[in-house]
């Protein structure tokens, strides 16, 4: 374990004392050539200067959290109302290659996945350190690194069978997606005036690292840097990120609006603020994506103790058609043409199995159906989650687009959203009788500890039942557990769902799990019954799982 100590006490009194970032975490692939004096100095100043609004924000995101559990519902913010009646704002819009992003392909940044997202013929890729990477001290630092190496065209990869993976001529423009503001980095300790330390902003050292060794780059070669912003629950946010990249280009000598932002709407919060969140970003936003499955899960999260109104049935059945979900894309996508934002659709988590046609064949079918409704929408891309999906969602916005790069010259302006449509939670009927199944529950726990199971041994992004699962689809799963029990729902066999019911099921998954000495099954099935049985309910699932496992101690 590498761990270099604090300054004497003698030091820490000294009134010209900087701060600093100390290494905590074990020297790994990538040490030398991301963690460099010069990245931790940029990141330390990025600390000094951010980290005490960050923390001010996550106790707002508390309050409101609570307010609307115990009975308050979200509005669109009446002080903001002079944002949303200006007709004459617009964003920046898309920067120099990322205009055409009718295809994006998703998933995290070790170097084979790398490697076939960037020969995937996607138009972009997301580039995911946030739930789509389990964040292991080798996956934060290895992902920076096999960034830094794509994006100077020095990357391949040769598998342990001795197969070698190439990158092709053609590549996708990378959008990177670093943690959400709640999540911490503990291997990265920063060090105040004071002397105090404290974990540092995941946020920060994601977005941090990565400008700092890759925005010339970028910018070289006509493409960059551009991010995706992940969790956000309100404008203040927006802002918060706003600073940090005028910052960012005053320190790294970038032209003003250099780098694009684009803002996941994956909250129930994020929804009601839209345009408030891209009049913040507006001289470094491209546009908006939305986040469906988080956004399952922070509905469930923020109304989980309203009673019945507010259950939502088994996750299969809450698809993008119900009506609090088809509002909340009809507003984003009206919301963004209006500004001149890009507005990019979310994923299916349908994912083809080269094993079984007959699975790739409902997968492709499934997949169509849902660019096919998102491309009459009105929204300008997709997300897919595997290279065998990039033809199916091409051809569908292809044919959407025509001669275009977008749609955003469709205004929607037929659209008229109110506050009551985006809560019209009970109209996904997980009150009516049988909504919530036997097989739904089981289905629940079993993909929420196999994802934990592969996300405690560094994979974060899983093939489970043919479906991509990655962090946001296991926390619907969970939470869906959680509030059953709290709300005594009734499964459709006639059993109240109760946790002792409930770890009946688990120990009944557990016996058909196939086992082996290197898995972490146990380990899972105890995170499980803390994030989905507790008391009090547990924000993020991850949170305890990074500290308790995966967080390497002196």
């Amino acid at each position: 374990m590498t761990v270099i100590t604090a300054l004497p006490s003698s030091t820490l009194t000294d009134p010209y004392a900087r701060p600093r970032i100390d290494i905590t975490g074990a020297a790994v692939a990538g040490t030398d050539e991301i963690l460099t004096s010069e990245a931790l100095d940029f990141v330390t100043d990025l600390h000094a200067r951010f980290a005490g609004r960050r923390h001010d924000l996550l106790l707002a995101r508390q309050r409101r959290r609570e307010a609307w559990s115990n009975g308050v519902d979200p509005q669109f913010l009446p002080i903001t109302a002079g944002v949303r009646a200006d007709r004459t704002w617009r964003v920046a819009g898309p920067g120099p290659g990322l205009e055409d992003r009718r295809v994006e392909i998703t998933g995290p940044t070790d170097r084979k996945m790398t490697v076939n997202a960037l020969n995937s013929g996607a138009k972009v890729w997301l580039a995911d350190h946030e739930d789509a990477m389990s964040p292991t001290w080798e996956n934060v630092v290895g992902g920076q690194l096999n960034l830094f190496d794509a994006i100077r065209g020095q990357i391949d990869f040769t598998s342990p069978e001795g197969k070698e993976y190439r990158v092709g001529e053609q590549t996708p423009t990378i959008v990177f997606r670093p943690r959400g503001w709640h999540l911490t980095e503990k291997h990265l300790a920063f060090v105040d005036r004071a002397g105090q330390r404290s974990s540092s902003s995941a946020s920060l050292v994601d977005a941090g690292l990565y400008l700092f060794h890759n925005a010339h780059a970028l910018i070289d070669a006509g493409r960059g840097p551009y991010l995706y912003l992940p969790k956000l629950e309100g404008h203040l946010e927006a802002r918060l990120w706003d600073d940090v990249f005028r910052f960012t280009e005053t320190y790294l000598g970038l032209r003003h609006g250099t780098i694009r932002a684009t803002v996941l709407i994956e909250t129930i919060g994020a929804a009601f603020e839209m345009e408030e969140i891209l009049y913040e970003l507006r001289e470094h936003c491209a546009g908006l994506n939305a986040g469906r499955w988080d956004y399952i899960f922070s509905v469930i999260k923020n109304f989980r103790d309203r009673g019945p109104r507010f259950v939502l049935p088994d996750r299969s059945r809450v698809t993008m058609t119900v009506p609090f979900m088809h509002a909340y894309t009809e507003l984003l996508v009206a919301t963004c043409h209006r500004r001149g934002a890009q507005a990019i659709g979310g994923m299916s988590a349908f994912i083809p199995n080269r094993r079984s046609p007959e699975v790739t064949a409902r997968a492709l079918e499934q997949v169509r159906a849902d660019k096919q409704r998102e491309a009459g929408q009105g929204f300008d891309g997709t997300w897919v989650a595997h290279p065998d999906l990039v033809p199916v969602a091409r051809e569908v916005f292809d044919e959407a687009l025509g001669d275009r790069v977008d749609q955003r010259d469709r205004l929607r302006e037929d659209v008229r959203v109110t506050a009551a449509q985006l809560l019209d939670i009970s109209s996904a009927g997980g009150s009516e009788p049988g909504a919530v199944t036997d097989a739904g529950l089981r289905g629940n726990v079993s993909v929420a500890v196999r994802y934990l199971e592969s996300w405690l041994r560094g994979v974060g992004a899983a093939a489970l039942d043919d479906l991509m699962e990655d962090a946001a689809t296991a926390e619907i799963s969970r939470s869906q557990v959680w509030q059953w029990v709290h709300q005594q729902v009734v499964t459709d066999s006639g059993t109240t769902i109760t946790p002792a019911h409930v770890r009946a099921v688990l120990a009944d998954v557990l016996a058909d799990l196939p086992r082996s000495p290197q898995d972490r099954y146990d380990d899972a099935a105890g995170l499980f019954e803390q994030v989905a049985l507790a008391e009090d309910f547990p924000t993020f699932l991850t949170i305890p799982a990074y500290t308790q496992h995966l967080v390497q101690r002196p």
